[in-house]
C-alpha cells in the first residue's frame, strides 16, 4: 500500500529513507539491506575513515578510500538505490562530494548547514541526485533559488528535518519545543515552497519529512501533509544488519525517555543523545582534548571543546559507551527489540496499512 516515487529517473519503490548516520553507524551494511527492500540506503560519510578505529597518517587519504569502499561494498550487495549523506560542516566536505560522484552514488544527501555550492561539483554525465537537508520553508527558498541563478539546477528532492532528530539539529535550542517548528508545520511550508518552483520550472521536487518519525502510521500522517516520502534514522540502528557494535544497540534498546537530552555539540550546534557518564563527565572538564587529531569540523574549535566528538563518536561506535556517546531521535525510548531490516521493513507497512484503514473506517 505504501506508494513507490521518484527522485528523478530514480525508482524508489518504498518511501523511506534510511537517515545516514555517522560516525560508522550506517555504512555499505545497513544501507545494502534497506535498498534491497526497496527503500533508499545512505552511508554516511562523516569521519568515515576513522571506521574500526584506525589509525592513518593522511586522514585525508584513509577518508576518500574508506567512503570508496563502502560505497563499492553497498553496490556489491544490491541492486537498489544507495546514497551517501555530506555534511556541510565536514572539513572534507568537497573530498566527499567528488568522490561520491566519482564512485557513481545515486544521490547525495547533504545538510548541517546549507549546500549553496552542491551542483557545482556535477561532471558532465554524472547521475548523481542532489537532495539539501532544510530545517524551514526559507532555507528551502534560499538552496532552489541559489541553485537556479548560479547552476541553472534545482534540488532533485528536499529532506525537511523537524527537531524531534537525532543527531544535530537545524534550530537553536529555545525553538526546539516550540511549535512553529514542528515537522506537522514544516512539511506543508516546504512542500508549498517548492511547489512554486516545481510549476514554474516543470521539474517535480519531492519533499521527505524527517525527524522523530518512527511508526507506519507517522509515515502515513507526514504522506497526507503532502511528502513523498520519510526519512528514518533511530529505528534502523536496532536492526541485525546496521553497521554499529551489538553494545551500541543494546543502548539504544535500553535507554528510557529520561535518558534523551539535548547537548551543545563541540561543532556549535545544539544535539539530541542519550546521556551518560562521558557526557557527564565531559561537562565537569573531565575529557578536553589536547589537540585535534582528525580536523573534521570546520566549526569545531578544540581548544574550546568539552571533547573531541569524532573520538567520542567512534567508541561508542565500537561499543566502548562509556568513553563516548550516541545521538538518537526523540523517539529512541519506544525501542525493545533488535530485527532484521526485512522484518522492520514488514512492521512499517503493516502499520501504515492499518492507519489507512483506520481513517478510510472513520470517513
Amino acid at each position: 500500500m505504501l506508494k513507490n516515487f521518484k527522485i528523478g529517473d530514480l525508482n524508489i519503490k518504498i518511501p523511506i529513507i534510511q537517515g545516514g548516520m555517522g560516525v560508522g553507524i550506517s555504512l555499505s551494511g545497513l544501507a545494502s539491506a534497506v535498498a534491497n527492500q526497496g527503500g533508499v540506503g545512505v552511508i554516511s560519510a562523516a569521519s568515515i575513515g576513522l571506521v574500526g578505529n584506525k589509525k592513518s597518517g593522511n586522514n585525508r587519504l584513509a577518508n576518500i578510500e574508506a567512503l570508496k569502499s563502502e560505497i563499492k561494498k553497498a553496490k556489491e550487495k544490491t541492486k537498489g538505490v544507495i546514497g551517501v549523506n555530506v555534511m556541510v560542516a565536514l572539513n572534507n566536505f568537497t573530498d566527499m562530494v567528488k568522490t561520491s560522484i566519482d564512485e557513481g552514488i545515486d544521490i547525495i544527501f547533504s545538510g548541517a548547514g546549507l549546500p549553496l555550492d552542491l551542483p557545482k561539483y556535477l561532471k558532465e554525465g554524472a547521475h548523481t541526485k542532489l537532495v539539501p537537508i532544510v530545517s524551514s520553508a526559507k532555507a528551502a527558498k534560499v538552496i532552489c533559488s541559489k541553485w537556479l541563478n548560479t547552476y541553472n539546477y534545482l534540488p532533485d528532492a528536499v529532506v525537511v528535518e523537524g527537531p524531534k532528530a537525532g543527531g544535530h539539529l537545524g534550530f537553536k535550542a529555545e525553538q526546539l519545543d516550540k511549535e512553529e517548528f514542528q515537522l506537522e508545520k514544516l512539511v506543508p511550508e516546504v512542500v508549498a515552497t517548492v511547489k512554486g518552483f516545481e510549476q514554474e520550472y516543470s521539474k517535480k521536487i519531492p519533499v521527505i519529512a524527517a525527524g522523530g518519525i518512527y511508526s507506519g502510521e507517522d509515515i502515513y500522517k507526514f504522506i497526507n501533509m503532502g511528502a513523498s516520502a520519510v526519512q528514518m534514522g533511530t529505528r534502523f540502528v536496532a536492526t541485525e544488519e546496521c553497521d554499529a557494535s551489538q553494545e551500541y544497540k543494546e543502548y539504544y534498546i535500553n535507554a528510557t525517555k529520561e535518558d534523551i537530552g539535548i547537548i551543545k555539540s563541540p561543532v556549535g550546534m545544539p544535539g539530541r543523545a542519550i546521556f551518560n557518564s562521558f557526557l557527564r563527565e565531559s561537562a565537569l572538564g573531565k575529557n578536553i582534548p589536547l589537540k585535534c587529531e582528525h580536523q573534521c569540523i570546520r566549526t569545531c574549535n578544540f581548544q574550546k571543546s568539552l571533547y573531541c566528538i569524532s573520538k567520542a563518536l567512534i567508541e561508542a561506535q565500537l561499543g566502548n559507551i562509556r568513553k563516548g556517546f550516541a545521538f538518537a531521535g526523540s523517539n529512541v525510548h519506544r525501542l525493545n527489540e533488535i530485527v532484521p531490516v526485512k522484518d522492520l521493513f514488514e512492521t512499517l507497512k503493516d502499520e501504515y496499512k492499518q492507519a489507512y484503514k483506520k481513517v478510510k473506517e472513520n470517513l
